[in-house]
Formats: C-alpha cells, sequence, structure tokens
C-alpha cells in the first residue's frame, strides 16, 4: 500500500515544528500498518478556510490523487484538509470515489470504518463552527479595545503605533516625519497638482511609500466612496472611523475582498490629537475633487494581450498608453525615477506580431491533427448514441404498433369510450413522431474536413475573432497559455517581443519613438 502525508498549520500560534509534529506522528502510523511512503506535502501559514486546490501543497496532494500516485491519504484530522463543511466533503468524496483510504492519527478517522460519514459531517460542522466562533471572538475583543480608546486594526502613513503604559493595548501616535510629508502631498494636490505628478517628485526624491515601495497614483486617489487613498483618509482631518468593512473570502476563488458593512455599525471618533492635515486644507482637497470630479477604479483591460506585456527594462506591465501604442506603466505611472523606459511601441505593430505567433501554432501541423481526431470522435459517439437510439425508436414502435392493435379490438368489443379515445390518440400520435424520417448518416471523414476548413477560415481574422468572444478574460488566458509573459524590447536592431517560454523573440514591423531605459540599448 503507498501511503502518502499532508499537513498543514494556519495560525502565527503554531510554527514549522507544527507541521514535523504532524508528519511524524504519520510517519508512525505508516511503520507501524507497513505501508510504503509514497511522498509527503505541507502548507504552512494556509487558513483552513483556503480551498484545497489553492494551497501549493494541497494543488500537489490532488494532482498525485489524480495520477492514482498512492492508496492511503494519512494526516492528523480532517480540519486539516478544511474547515469547512461544503470543501471538506467535496474534497473527501472525491479521494474515495478513487478508492483512497483516509486515515487521521489524532480525529480517529477512517474511511473504512463503518459510521464514517456521520463521524466526517459532525467532525465538519465542529470545523465549521469553531472558524465562526473564532471570529466572532476576534471581532468581539477588537471591539472591545476599541470601546476602551485603544488603538485597533493596521498604522496608515502618518502615525505609528505605541503600547501604553500600564495597560494592555496600543494607541495611535503622529510620526511627524511621515506627517510632513502628507502635510506635502495635500497642498501640492490642493495647488492643481496631479496625482500623477505629485508620485513623480516623491519616487525622485527617495522618499519611501507607505508600503515601503514606491508611490502610484492608486496609493493617493485611491477610491473616494471607500475611503480608501491617502487623500480621502480621515484619520488626517481628526476623525477615526472603525468597522467599516470587513474580509470576505469568495469560496470559488479562495481570495478576500472587503465588503462595506452598514453605516449604523460604523464607529467613530473624533481624534484631534491625531489630526495632520489642518481643516482648510482637507476642504480645498475636498473642493477640487467635486470640481474635477474623481478618479474610480482603474478602466477595464481592453486590449487582448493586457496583463501579458512587460517592460524589458524594471519587469512593470506594458499597458494601453493611448490609443495607438504600448508603454511601461510603471514609468507612466511612478515616473522616471523608477523606471527611466521611455519607450512606446505600436499597438498595431504588437498585436499583429503576436498574433501571427498565436496563428502559426494553432496551425502546426500536430495542431491540426488533434482538431481533426477531436472531431472525428464526437462525431463517431453522436453516431454511435444516434444508432442506440434508432434501435430504441424500432423498439418502441413495435410496441406501440401491438398496443394500438389491441386498442382498435377493444373498441371493435365494447365501443368507442373516453378512455379508450384518449389512449388511441396518444398511441397514433406517439407512433408518427417515431416514424419520422431518420436524419441523414453523418460523413465522419468529410464532416472534419469541413471543420478544418471552418477553423483555417477563422484563422484568417484572428483578432476579429478573439475580439468577438464575449469572455475575454477567458480569451486573455488562452493566449497566456500560449504565448506568456512577453517582453518589448528596442535594440539597434529594432523592436521586439520576446516570449521565455519557449525562448524566441519576433520582430515588430515599423519602428517607435523612444530611447530604450534612458538610451539605447
Amino acid at each position: 500500500m503507498r501511503a502518502v502525508l499532508y499537513a498543514r498549520y494556519s495560525s502565527d500560534r503554531q510554527r514549522e515544528t507544527s507541521i514535523d509534529d504532524q508528519l511524524r506522528a504519520g510517519r508512525t502510523l505508516i511503520a507501524r500498518e507497513g505501508w510504503h511512503l509514497a511522498g509527503e506535502w505541507g502548507d504552512e501559514e494556509i487558513s483552513g478556510s483556503t480551498p484545497v486546490a489553492l494551497r501549493p501543497g494541497g494543488k500537489a496532494l490532488l494532482a498525485a490523487a489524480l495520477a492514482s500516485r498512492f492508496d492511503v491519504l494519512v494526516l492528523e484530522g480532517l480540519d486539516r484538509l478544511s474547515r469547512e463543511v461544503g470543501e471538506q466533503e467535496s474534497i473527501v468524496k472525491r479521494l474515495e470515489h478513487r478508492g483512497i483510504r483516509i486515515v487521521g492519527t489524532a480525529d480517529g478517522y477512517d474511511s473504512e470504518a463503518r459510521g464514517r460519514k456521520v463521524m466526517r459531517i459532525a467532525r465538519g460542522l465542529v470545523n465549521e463552527l469553531y472558524l465562526d466562533d473564532l471570529r466572532e471572538k476576534t471581532h468581539r475583543g477588537l471591539a472591545g479595545q476599541f470601546d476602551r480608546g485603544f488603538h485597533v486594526g493596521g498604522v496608515c502613513f502618518g502615525y505609528r503605533s505605541e503600547p501604553v503604559d500600564g495597560a494592555d493595548g496600543r494607541r495611535l501616535v503622529v510620526d511627524e516625519a511621515e506627517a510632513s510629508v502628507v502635510r506635502d502631498i495635500f497642498e501640492a494636490y490642493a495647488a492643481g497638482d496631479s496625482a500623477r505628478a505629485i508620485c513623480h517628485r516623491l519616487n525622485a526624491a527617495g522618499i519611501p511609500s507607505p508600503r515601503g515601495g514606491t508611490w502610484a497614483v492608486s496609493a493617493l486617489v485611491g477610491d473616494r466612496a471607500r475611503g480608501a487613498g491617502l487623500l480621502n483618509n480621515q484619520l488626517y482631518a481628526g476623525r477615526l472611523i472603525w468597522n467599516r468593512r470587513q474580509w470576505l473570502k469568495d469560496p470559488d476563488s479562495g481570495k478576500r475582498r472587503y465588503v462595506e458593512r452598514p453605516r449604523e455599525e460604523w464607529q467613530v471618533r473624533d481624534v484631534p490629537e491625531l489630526r495632520i492635515v489642518p481643516a482648510d486644507l482637507w476642504a480645498s482637497v475636498r473642493a477640487r475633487d467635486r470640481r474635477f470630479g474623481v478618479q474610480g477604479k482603474g478602466a477595464k483591460m481592453r486590449t487582448l494581450f493586457a496583463g501579458l506585456l512587460r517592460c524589458s527594462c524594471c519587469g512593470g506591465p506594458m499597458t494601453a498608453i493611448d490609443a495607438r501604442r504600448y508603454g511601461c506603466n510603471v514609468h507612466q505611472d511612478r515616473g522616471p525615477a523608477v523606471c527611466a523606459n521611455r519607450d512606446a511601441f505600436r499597438r498595431r505593430d504588437v498585436d499583429q506580431a503576436l498574433l501571427g505567433l498565436v496563428r502559426e501554432q494553432l496551425l502546426a501541423p500536430e495542431m491540426l491533427a488533434q482538431l481533426q481526431a477531436s472531431v472525428r470522435a464526437g462525431l463517431r459517439a453522436a453516431t454511435a448514441q444516434a444508432s442506440r437510439a434508432g434501435k430504441a425508436s424500432a423498439a418502441r414502435q413495435a410496441e406501440l404498433e401491438g398496443e394500438i392493435s389491441h386498442l382498435v379490438d377493444a373498441v371493435a368489443q365494447i365501443g368507442l369510450s373516453e378512455a379508450l379515445k384518449a389512449r388511441l390518440a396518444a398511441a397514433e400520435a406517439e407512433l408518427a413522431q417515431l416514424q419520422a424520417p431518420p436524419p441523414e448518416t453523418i460523413d465522419v471523414e468529410r464532416a472534419a474536413s469541413m471543420a478544418l476548413a471552418a477553423y483555417r477560415r477563422r484563422l484568417l481574422d484572428l483578432q476579429a475573432a478573439l475580439e468577438r468572444e464575449s469572455d475575454r478574460e477567458r480569451t486573455r488566458e488562452l493566449l497566456a497559455e500560449i504565448v506568456g509573459p512577453v517582453l518589448l524590447r528596442r535594440d539597434d536592431a529594432g523592436d521586439w517581443a520576446q516570449m521565455e517560454e519557449p525562448a524566441q523573440r519576433v520582430a515588430l514591423a515599423g519602428s517607435a519613438s523612444g530611447n530604450g531605459c534612458g538610451g539605447r540599448i
């Protein structure tokens, strides 16, 4: 019997040794049972509410299960797989369906034991309730600390958190060095400077951003409706808001996102001692926002290769800087102090070069052979199904003809009642429907040739075919699988689109303005 181990821990109260302890217990059980240890996987500091398929170790475990590389899964308990009932049931059923035995070293679960379903559901419910209880207790504790006047939550730019003497809590205090930067930003914005120009100056001066990196426009403007962004943070005006939003996890993607709480749940406190921006300056910034509008969420990616193009200097994204050109987003957003690449590439040249590469791969002989094989297999399956349906139809017709004959005899003997009339009409209608001419026999080879011809015609105008697709995100995923990340590079020989896997580069037609990373390469 081939056995594998899986371990996981999630909180900062546990350490890497927790993984080692779980694996050690599993190895002991495997040795005692005389099984062969075929593999070990672990996930550190990953919540039990994160889907198994989105964890590095969990993904490897599922891949090995699909490949039938082991017979027994040993873990500390089912909560190591998931703390959510739905996710746990899905994973366990998939594994057990493939004949994989699941054994818990601590919770006593064994998929070969009687009553395992009841035990699994009971433990899954307990695990999920544990998560809910932990979440509620954590929030209740934070609310109590806020009511007692302590600081809870993160620390934003311009402040630092300090422990309160003689109390179990922390407080915010103004960081004068960062506060000076905040006031400079507000003054420049109120004077009419753009957020982009302000970011360029901050990066040129070497002033670190709130996260320690470089400044971006989104860090300043954010989203006014959500109070996100430095220019919208009411704490700078001496107004502290807590419990405004909460984290919720998408059950499909496993990603967390902010969700606004109802306004009546917000807790607001005036904190004049934490004011950094004077009232008149705060009002000037708000007046400018009302006068010119506030930048909302970023525009959706509209170009086919959005998210795939990278700058050859800084590795940042190359985006559509206008209707005709691609340029480095880092250079545009953060300034030449962060990336000096001023090169711009014609969108038409880049798109046509990459579409040509995609078309070439889609027309490769092995791809065409695979397409025809898929069409043939599908048509043969449809033909076989139609044949089975035809035989069933013939058998049913014989049954109906016999039934109609019996009904006619009954009418001759006892007369036409309403029940006999209705049944006779229904049988005759069903027989007439089954006696319709059968569909023409499919010529599999001819249909495969026609499908290949249609495929070639569509590839002639690949860009139009891709842009007609309603699911643009899925289209980008497919393009990413073919071309992967693409560096746009300029050197003395011309402009190039360079791919890493497979390593190759494609020349771009024409030329563009710019001098590459501050000079010719």
